[in-house]
């Protein structure tokens, strides 16, 4: 699964990589984002991509209430295109989690030892996700999100059983575009990502805190 994440990377930055329009929704940098928090996510619009706030747990337009969102934070990739809290989404709103690294804990002996995984460029990335607007029972929409999980690659194995989705650049106007209906080519985009590009590290144990969200979280211990 995907449960913690960061997004340090400076807003200006975002818009440039991800050409999404002005400087995108107010944010600061991000060391540990956990879910039901808000995130930044990108959506295809008529000219430039826009950048959204979502909360991060899906919340399908048909729930009775917002509670389901606690189980909704991933989406698995090999069963996406059946499940029905998924189906829409992935026909229809499709959209990019934007990260510069994420978190996984790596069992060793009786202990978990927090790992960061990142891009060894540094780069920040997009996970594949899936988006919904749901209306609370007063009536306000509700914009969320889930990230969609795969098999892992061989930086991922020793430390989990799954990844998240991260797109290949070349990818990622595929994946948002909204006029595609081809569900079978999109589902071949959400593979592990090349383990050529990738390494974990590990981190200390401020990150399993969700409220502690500091610069040191993202800090190497080994």
């Amino acid at each position: 699964m995907c449960g913690r994440y960061s997004l340090a990377t400076d807003i200006e930055e975002l818009a440039n990589r991800f050409s999404f329009d002005g400087g995108g929704p107010p944010r600061q940098a991000r060391f540990n984002i956990a879910p039901a928090q808000e995130v930044l996510t990108v959506t295809q619009g008529s000219s430039v991509n826009h950048a959204r706030s979502m909360k991060w747990g899906l919340i399908p337009s048909w729930a009775e209430d917002s509670s389901i969102a606690n189980h909704m934070i991933n989406a698995r990739a090999e069963t996406i295109e059946t499940k029905p809290m998924f189906r829409q989404a992935f026909e229809r709103r499709r959209c990019l989690v934007l990260a510069d690294g994420f978190y996984e804990w790596m069992k060793m002996g009786k202990s978990k030892i927090p790992m960061r995984v990142i891009l060894k460029s540094g780069e920040p990335f997009a996970f594949a996700g899936l988006w919904e607007t749901w209306k609370s029972p007063e009536g306000v929409p509700v914009h969320s999100c889930t990230i969609i999980t795969t098999t892992p690659n061989a930086v991922m194995e020793p430390i989990h059983n799954r990844m998240p989705v991260i797109l290949p650049r070349k990818d990622e106007s595929l994946w948002l575009d909204t006029g595609q209906s081809n569900t079978s080519a999109l589902k071949a985009l959400l593979v592990p990502y090349s383990a050529a590009y990738m390494e974990a590290y590990a981190v200390s144990t401020l990150v399993n805190s969700p409220r502690i969200d500091i610069p040191n979280v993202i800090a190497r211990t080994a």
